[in-house]
């Protein structure tokens, strides 16, 4: 059984910063892409960054310059770095890993439960 854990939310002030972590656990041959989405009240769930399994990343506009994501693979954990925090990032965040369990089943997608983040003074 494949688990996804995020920590590292809370609450930021404008201008702070925060660093989330996704860690992937359980019977795993490959993981594939990684990447952060984010829902804010009332609104749609939301690309934020990804990575692949060779580095490259992808970033929503609204964040290109201010976060940062990485993997470590040997941990199977990938980060977000959010700096110059805006009370527009405030959401639930939440981690996507698409990967294997075994070489011969396809890849699928797998969803963590989310952590809130909050930007306000």
């Amino acid at each position: 059984q494949v688990q996804v854990m995020e920590s590292g939310g809370g609450l930021v002030q404008p201008g702070g910063s925060l660093r989330l972590s996704c860690a992937v656990s359980g019977s795993i041959f490959l993981i594939y892409d990684m990447g952060w989405y984010r829902q804010a009240p009332g609104k749609e769930r939301e690309l934020v960054a990804t990575i692949t399994n060779g580095d490259s990343t992808n970033y929503a506009d609204s964040v290109k310059g201010r976060f940062t994501i990485s993997r470590d693979n040997a941990k199977k954990t990938a980060y977000l770095q959010m700096n110059s925090l805006k009370p527009e990032d405030t959401a639930d965040y939440y981690c996507n890993a698409v990967l294997r369990t075994v070489s011969w089943a396809p890849n699928r997608d797998y969803w963590g439960q989310g952590t809130q983040v909050t930007v306000s003074s």
